[in-house]
């Protein structure tokens, strides 16, 4: 038998250890069983403090397609999401579509997302939900959860960024594109609500999500 200093000493988990740790199904269903609650409703308004100063309320965007993405400066499937959308949100900007992340984690501290949004060299704002608020108005469960909303401010698609999942990395199906393509194109996605995939977005010990009924 081998002594215990014989054995390996434990490594720093890295980001292929927290794509491991993410939430999924086996297999995966895409589609829920029930739609999103915020589905083809207007969503709420909120005002919160962007990570670079200043505040951002969701109205003030009225007339854009808007994308919410709930987003985690840890996570490293938003991580992924951002190499992603960074350059989409370029072509996306100039056809009236605007990007909103929000940092909801309560594990996360001001710096730690003020860093990552400049090493991502992200093209949208950042505000952070440190009360969660505005993750429990919307029902965010994971990091990524994306919400898309047409020029009126109604959520046309909910879910996730496309079907890539922990055993399959390349994604054959990108959801948010498609959706966004659709209402740049005044029509319905046609699949507008799908299973968020990524990371769970972690509630204060006690305190559940307070989802509106």
């Amino acid at each position: 038998m081998k002594r215990d200093l014989d054995r390996e000493p434990p490594r720093k988990p890295g980001v292929k250890d927290q794509l491991a740790e993410t939430r999924r199904a086996e297999p995966r269903r895409i589609v829920p069983a029930e739609p999103h609650y915020w589905l083809n409703r207007l969503a709420p308004d909120f005002t919160l403090p962007i990570v670079d100063g200043g505040r951002l309320s969701l109205s003030d965007l009225r007339g854009f397609v808007v994308i919410i993405n709930f987003w985690s400066a840890e996570c490293a499937w938003s991580r992924r999401a951002d190499v992603l959308l960074v350059y989409r949100a370029l072509t996306w900007e100039t056809k009236g579509v605007r990007m909103v992340g929000i940092a909801s984690n309560y594990n996360e501290l001001e710096s730690q997302i003020r860093y990552e949004t400049q090493s991502r060299h992200l093209r949208y704002p950042v505000v952070m939900d440190f009360d969660h608020r505005v993750a429990d108005l919307y029902r965010a469960e994971t990091t990524p959860h994306f919400f898309v909303l047409d020029r009126q401010g109604l959520a046309r698609y909910i879910g996730a960024l496309d079907d890539a999942t922990q055993e399959v990395r390349d994604a054959r199906t990108l959801f948010l594109d498609k959706s966004v393509n659709a209402l740049l194109n005044n029509r319905d996605p046609d699949l507008p609500c799908t299973i968020p995939y990524g990371c769970e977005l972690p509630r204060p010990a006690g305190r559940p999500g307070s989802f509106p009924r």
